[in-house]
C-alpha cells in the first residue's frame, strides 16, 4: 500500500487526542495513533511513559471519551471490556494474570467466552506451543514464566481477535524464552491479524514491527517506520535527551 492509499484508508484502529486519568492524575495527553489491518506496531518507552495505560484505554479498562478510540471508524472509547473483546480486541496483559488454580486448558478456554468465529482453536494453539499440550492438565500456577506467557497469549487468541494487544511479553523472561515466544509471531499474524506490542527492548521492538511509537510522559515523542528510525532518534525520544 503506497503512502497516498494508506493515508486515505480508514484505519482498523485509531485514537485521536486520547487522554486518560487515574483520579486527579492525568496519564495520557492527546495520543494520536493508528493501526492498519494486518500491521504490527510497537510502542516503546520508559517505565511510567503511559504505554500500559494506553492499552487499558483501548480495551475499556480505563475510561476515555467515546470518540477518542475508533475501531473501523466506529467510536468505542469507554465501552465495557467484554463488549470490546466481542468487537475483536484482545489483550495479553502485563504479568500474565492467569487463574493459577485452573489448569492450562481451563485458562485457555476462558478466552473463548466471546464466541467469535475464527481459526484459533485449542489444537492450533497446541501446535504453536507444544509444551502447553503436554501440560494442559497442570495448574497454570505450576508453570514456568515463559510457559505462563504462552498460556496468556493463547487465552487471548482463543477469542479469535482481529487485534492482539501485547503488554510487555518479554518482562522477566530469559532471552532464550523471549526468542521462542516471539518466533510464534509470524504464525499469529499469518491470517492478517493486527498486533500492538508494548516492549521496552527497543531492538526487539524494531525487529518485530512495521512501525514504532515512542511514548514519553504520556505523550507520543516519536513515530515512524521501524527500519528507518535511527538509534539517535529513538534515544532522544525515549529519554528526552
Amino acid at each position: 500500500m503506497d503512502t497516498t492509499t494508506r493515508a486515505a484508508a480508514t484505519p482498523l484502529l485509531q485514537t485521536r487526542g486520547l487522554q486518560a486519568r487515574y483520579g486527579d492524575a492525568q496519564a495520557l495527553f492527546g495520543i494520536d495513533f493508528r493501526l492498519d489491518a494486518g500491521e504490527v506496531v510497537a510502542i516503546i518507552g520508559a517505565n511510567g511513559a503511559g504505554k500500559s495505560t494506553f492499552l487499558k484505554s483501548l480495551t475499556g479498562l480505563v475510561q476515555v471519551d467515546p470518540g477518542a478510540v475508533r475501531l473501523r471508524g466506529e467510536a468505542i472509547g469507554g465501552r465495557a471490556p467484554g463488549e470490546i473483546v466481542r468487537r475483536g480486541l484482545a489483550m495479553v496483559p502485563e504479568g500474565r494474570r492467569l487463574f493459577p488454580s485452573l489448569s492450562v486448558e481451563e485458562n485457555l478456554r476462558m478466552g473463548a467466552f466471546a464466541r467469535r468465529p475464527g481459526r484459533w482453536t485449542l489444537e492450533r494453539l497446541y501446535t504453536m506451543f507444544p509444551i502447553l499440550k503436554e501440560k494442559r492438565r497442570h495448574p497454570s500456577g505450576a508453570l514456568s514464566g515463559g510457559q505462563q506467557q504462552m498460556v496468556a497469549i493463547g487465552r487471548a487468541l482463543m477469542s479469535n481477535p482481529d487485534i492482539l494487544l501485547c503488554d510487555e511479553l518479554s518482562l522477566g523472561l530469559a532471552p532464550i524464552v523471549i526468542r521462542e515466544i516471539y518466533e510464534a509471531m509470524p504464525t499469529i499474524t499469518a491470517d492478517g491479524m493486527s498486533v500492538v506490542i508494548v516492549e521496552q527492548d527497543v531492538t526487539l521492538a524494531q525487529q518485530v514491527s512495521r512501525r514504532v511509537y515512542c511514548f514519553q510522559e504520556g505523550r507520543v515523542s516519536l513515530e515512524g517506520d521501524s527500519s528507518a528510525l535511527s538509534r539517535e532518534q529513538i534515544s532522544q525520544a525515549y529519554f528526552g535527551l
